[in-house]
């Protein structure tokens, strides 16, 4: 079996969904469970396009977790690099909707956020042989807010410079999962000078960067060849090499954003492993990777679950034919 085109590293967990819309954590009567978590939705994204990935975490020895991994080998994600900690339970997350669908984290029920199986992450265990036949590393921000999963990070960042792996960092701010926020900042900054690609939210990009102009993040950074800047119903921007644009947002009718902005990343690295270098030097082939991506990620909105709502590649053309 060849090796994983796309290594995902950090978190994969259930996000429970609230039921009832519109209501505040403790009004809510019922939740839903899906499985989620931004690398090991973009890894399942990519392999339903077509592009091969492996999922790099840790989950808890329990039921859920048993759960998450079965759902990877499933799809057809490879689950060599998944740890498993004895007694550290599987992250689940719980959510609320707004009326519109926007979610907002809402903690985890009586847990603190360090006690989850996946801030156990080993650096000493992550497959080297996995880095080797690979093209891109993608990993978030969160695991830098643990001590272990950030050493977990710093050995993934140091195998993919040895074996010519780009790494594309998801800034994927999430607040309630820091336990000292005010450090997040210069640790997701220093991770960044590492990345070949950057994918952030408009919020994120005036958050870090103090401006959403991806031209103006691009120039901040030695290392970067590519910013990518979503903006929900507002479209994205893009700087791509010495491609720039921008994009409106497909109309569709939203159910759900969860995992949107994981399917974005996973539509572009598909199109960024068609056509290599292209991407960064040719805009029209810049152009039709980040119009892939947007469908990717509108088309997820359309159904409920981040996983569960990911299209296939053939759906991506037939929507890309008809808008």
């Amino acid at each position: 079996m060849s090796s994983p085109r796309v290594l995902c590293l950090g978190e994969i967990l259930f996000d429970l969904l609230a039921d009832q819309p519109d209501r505040n954590v403790d009004q809510v009567e019922s939740w839903q469970a899906y499985p989620g978590g931004a690398p090991a939705n973009v890894a399942c994204g990519l392999v339903k396009l077509g592009t091969s990935a492996a999922f790099i975490g840790c989950v808890g020895q329990d039921a859920p977790g048993n759960e998450l991994v079965s759902l990877l080998n499933e799809i057809g994600v490879d689950t060599s690099g998944v740890q498993r900690h004895p007694t550290a339970p599987t992250r689940q997350v719980y959510v609320t909707r707004t009326a519109s669908g926007e979610r907002q984290f809402a903690g985890f029920g009586n847990m603190a956020t360090d006690k989850f199986a996946d801030t156990r992450l080993s650096a000493e265990k992550l497959p080297e042989s996995l880095f080797i036949g690979a093209d891109y590393l993608v990993t978030g921000t969160l695991e830098l807010a643990y001590p272990a999963s950030q050493k977990a990070i710093d050995r993934a960042l140091e195998l993919a410079k040895k074996h010519g792996v780009k790494v594309l960092v998801d800034i994927n701010w999430r607040p309630v999962f820091w336990l000292e926020q005010n450090l997040a900042p210069s640790l997701i900054l220093d991770l960044l000078k590492q990345a070949a690609l950057i994918k952030c939210s408009d919020e994120e990009a005036q958050w870090l960067f103090k401006t959403d102009n991806p031209e103006e993040i691009y120039q901040q950074f030695d290392s970067v060849k590519g910013v990518l800047v979503t903006g929900g119903e507002k479209g994205c921007s893009y700087c791509l090499g010495k491609s720039t644009g921008k994009l409106a947002v497909f109309p569709v009718k939203v159910i759900d954003t969860t995992g949107a902005g994981d399917s974005f990343v996973a539509g572009f690295l598909h199109q960024c492993c068609l056509n290599g270098e292209q991407i960064f030097v040719d805009e029209k082939t810049s152009y039709f990777a980040v119009k892939y991506a947007s469908a990717a990620g509108a088309l997820t909105t359309t159904k409920p679950g981040a996983i569960a709502a990911q299209p296939t590649a053939q759906e991506i053309n037939d929507f890309l034919e008809h808008n």
